[in-house]
This record gives C-alpha cells, sequence and structure tokens, in this order.
C-alpha cells in the first residue's frame, strides 16, 4: 500500500486495529472500495496499534476491544492524547455497559458492535469523520441510562460561569453549533474556517468539558447552563 498523500485533504485517511484476519480484511476492502477513503494503517495487536500511533494521525482509528496482547481501551486513551484531531470509533463483540463507558471515557466517539455489516461501516466512518458519533442502537440505550440513573447536579451559576470562561468565544460558538446538530465541515462553512481548524476546536471543547463525544458535549453544555 503507498503512503497517503498529506497534502491530499479530500480522504479520509483511516486505520484499523483489529485482532480478526476476517472482519479486518473485511473493513480494509470497505476503505479501499471507498472513493473518498485511503487505508493508511493496520495493526492486530495492542502493542502493534501503540506503534502506529507514531506514525501521521488518521481521520479515523478503528479500534477493537478485544486485543490479544491487552485491552485496546490503552490504544483509545493512546490515540486521543497523541492524534487529537483523530475521531475513534470502537468496533467489537463486547455489548456490556462496562466497556461501552470505558470506551467513551477513554476517547471514542463511535461505537458499534461487530453484527453490523461491513457496507454500513462506510456510512458510519464518513459520519464520523464529518463529525458525528455514529452508535448502535443497543449502546446508545445503555449510554442514555447511565445518565438516567445518575443525573448530574445542576450546576450553579457561579460553577456556569466558571466553565463558561475557560472556553474561548470561538469554542462557544462552535459547540452552539454542535448543540444545533451541524457537522463539522458545515462548521468550517459557516465560520469560514478549515475543517481541520474545527476539529481541533471540538476537541479542545471535549477536554475542557471532560467529555469524549458530541452527544456528551450537547448533554454537559445544557447540564451545566453553557449554551446563550
Amino acid at each position: 500500500m503507498n503512503p497517503a498523500d498529506p497534502l491530499d485533504t479530500r480522504l479520509i485517511h483511516v486505520a484499523i486495529v483489529e485482532d480478526d484476519p476476517e472482519f479486518s480484511n473485511a473493513l480494509s476492502v470497505v476503505v479501499q472500495d471507498c472513493a473518498d477513503m485511503q487505508l493508511v494503517g493496520r495493526a492486530a495487536t495492542q502493542a502493534e496499534g501503540l506503534a502506529l500511533l507514531s506514525g501521521p494521525p488518521a481521520d479515523v482509528l478503528l479500534v477493537d476491544l478485544g486485543l490479544p496482547d491487552g485491552s485496546g481501551i490503552a490504544v483509545i486513551r493512546a490515540a486521543a492524547l497523541q492524534w487529537p484531531s483523530c475521531s475513534i470509533m470502537v468496533s467489537t463483540n463486547f455489548g456490556d455497559e462496562t466497556h461501552v463507558m470505558r470506551s467513551i471515557e477513554a476517547g471514542a466517539a463511535g461505537y458499534l458492535l461487530k453484527d453490523s455489516s461491513p457496507s454500513k461501516m462506510c456510512d458510519e466512518i464518513r459520519s464520523l469523520a464529518n463529525g458525528g458519533s455514529p452508535i448502535s442502537p443497543i449502546i446508545a440505550r445503555q449510554v442514555l441510562a447511565r445518565f438516567r440513573s445518575a443525573p448530574a447536579a445542576p450546576a450553579s451559576a457561579s460553577q456556569a460561569a466558571d466553565e463558561t470562561s475557560l472556553l474561548s468565544q470561538r469554542e462557544k460558538e462552535v459547540l452552539d453549533y454542535i448543540t444545533k446538530g451541524f457537522t463539522v465541515h458545515e462548521i468550517a462553512g459557516l465560520m469560514q474556517l478549515s475543517h481541520f481548524t474545527v476539529r481541533t476546536f471540538v476537541r479542545r471543547i471535549y477536554s475542557k468539558l471532560k467529555v469524549s463525544s458530541k452527544a456528551e458535549a450537547i448533554y454537559e453544555a445544557r447540564t451545566q447552563g453553557l449554551l446563550s
């Protein structure tokens, strides 16, 4: 496979960390068959996944949790730090709440079970790259159940002011657009910025609000009274 051209911003650069050869090959075929995507790296173990992060960042990283030499969550956590502009999607057979919440807390923005069809993965990868948070209905119900079972206490006026002060004016604008359902590319057009710059703002918002997905950012923004 030829290395990706760093100047070609039209392509969604995708990397895969998956130990199941059959599923990894299926994902690779899906990515390579999409005209707007390019496969830039593959790994089959936790060690290989971590080593992959020393190279140029991908736009989307697909990670399996059940790797032979450790959990994929370690790869997710490291990728969130080393590739801050990369969107991370978990693909796994695990469907329990513990794995779901640990993945989201580590930095995953999308979560799909492996019973999803390979063809659907192409659409979900594109959605993730454009600022969406694709997630299977089963997992979505578990995440919502966690929020319902442990609702956050309403923030006081002083707490909300403190949190708001952490966000720059540009970050507040991006947060407002995110809450209204705009994608990264749409926000970039509205703010006359590159989508890479908008992704950087999104990552900063996630970091400051201590969240790891669009759904969590919206939830926190509403809970803390950060929206205008």
